[in-house]
């Protein structure tokens, strides 16, 4: 039995420790029926040192191989194929892509999968296509519409959330599919948590700008050091409920990336000699 630390005792987020390859999955997505998901931890994969061992970042020194390994054993995992994955280099805005089937041709080199920049999340219909976005302490940010068929998949990190990436998203689901964020199933992954995360003058002063006077006491906490504890999953809360998410359709996680560091790799625990965990999102190919 894997141990871990939890904010509180809810049960909005688990972790499956069914197989080789323990991952987190919410029981509000499990339970539509209709996609295959999870959120990866460091256990489970063929990476080592820093990387050990499901380390899914292609950048910071592991073997290829490695990753690409990590990367089919996860997929295996939760059910879906890796052939039909798209992933991203997330540089922290809010531009999302919507994934049609064109751009999931099979037997493509990990690199190749990877063909967007500037984009930090993206949009489907398509069933059976893969989509994964990757983090180290940022907010990972779920979305299926039951009635549409159609998933989102978004990186928001405190650049993403304070110019609303969650709100972004329902607003590209309703776009592109007609999505009524009433419809829409949401969920807040596993990050930073407001006890480990310490922000300066200069993003406490960002967040005052983007949210209504009266919601500043319940993002930030001035610490003994006169700086600021940022709540991140507080502020992704407010973003989703004021773009229509009911309260009933939205999970909130209670386990932190920084409280974990045995489990889940975290930028800020190991000042960046760490590997990358990655979300993944899948329209079942079996509904129409």
């Amino acid at each position: 039995m894997i141990e871990y630390k939890r904010k509180d005792n809810g049960n909005r987020i688990l972790l499956n420790q069914d197989s080789s390859v323990p991952y987190f999955y919410f029981p509000i997505l499990e339970q539509s029926g209709l996609v295959k998901h999870g959120f990866s931890t460091r256990l489970g994969g063929v990476s080592s040192g820093e990387f050990a061992s499901m380390n899914f970042n292609m950048t910071r020194g592991d073997d290829p191989a490695n990753v690409e390994e990590n990367f089919r054993r996860f997929c295996k995992a939760i059910g879906c194929s890796w052939d039909r994955a798209v992933m991203t280099h997330q540089t922290h805005t809010v531009n999302l892509r919507v994934i049609t089937e064109d751009m999931l041709a099979p037997n493509r080199t990990l690199e190749e999968k990877k063909p967007f920049t500037d984009i930090d999340g993206f949009v489907t219909n398509v069933p059976g296509a893969v989509l994964i976005t990757s983090f180290a302490d940022c907010v990972p940010l779920f979305f299926l519409d039951p009635v549409k068929k159609a998933i989102g998949l978004s990186h928001s990190g405190w650049r993403g959330t304070v110019n609303r990436m969650g709100a972004v998203t329902v607003q590209k689901m309703e776009d592109a599919f007609g999505s009524r964020p009433e419809d829409i199933i949401a969920c807040i992954g596993p990050s930073i948590c407001q006890d480990c995360y310490e922000v300066g003058e200069e993003v406490a002063d960002e967040f005052r700008s983007s949210f209504r006077a009266e919601q500043e006491s319940l993002l930030l906490s001035r610490n003994d050091a006169g700086r600021y504890q940022l709540d991140l999953w507080k502020a992704n809360e407010l973003i989703l409920k004021e773009a229509g998410i009911a309260e009933a359709h939205l999970a909130i996680t209670n386990v932190c990336t920084c409280c974990n560091p045995g489990l889940l790799f975290s930028h800020r625990y190991t000042h960046g000699k760490r590997g990358n965990l990655c979300a993944f999102l899948s329209l079942n190919s079996n509904e129409s």
